[in-house]
């Protein structure tokens, strides 16, 4: 059975104590983590800054946000999911099919 490439938007928000400098390397960290597991970044990360969270999270009031498009299977989907969660840095995180 061949696996289905579908593309997916993944927008992230990181912890707003991190350095700029932190940010950009974790997003790289995420991106490359994508494609060790056959997925593949397409276009540019999209770092979009600081910015105020709608609500709190775990006493957090603001954080990056980083938006990334994706080309990768159900399963490498999956598995960028839960080690987004994983990760500490990571406050939430939001992966979306693109349209069929």
């Amino acid at each position: 059975m061949a696996t289905t490439i579908t593309d997916y938007e993944v927008t992230y928000i990181l912890r707003p104590n991190l350095e700029e400098t932190e940010v950009d390397e974790r997003a790289n960290a995420i991106a490359e983590g994508v494609k060790t597991r056959g997925g593949e970044v397409v276009g540019e990360l999209e770092k979009m800054g600081k910015r105020r969270l709608a609500y709190e999270i775990d006493d957090v009031r603001e954080g990056y946000y980083v938006v990334m498009n994706i080309r990768s299977g159900p399963e490498e989907q999956k598995e960028l999911e839960r080690l987004l969660r994983l990760n500490e840095a990571v406050l939430r995180a939001l992966v979306i099919r693109k349209g069929d």
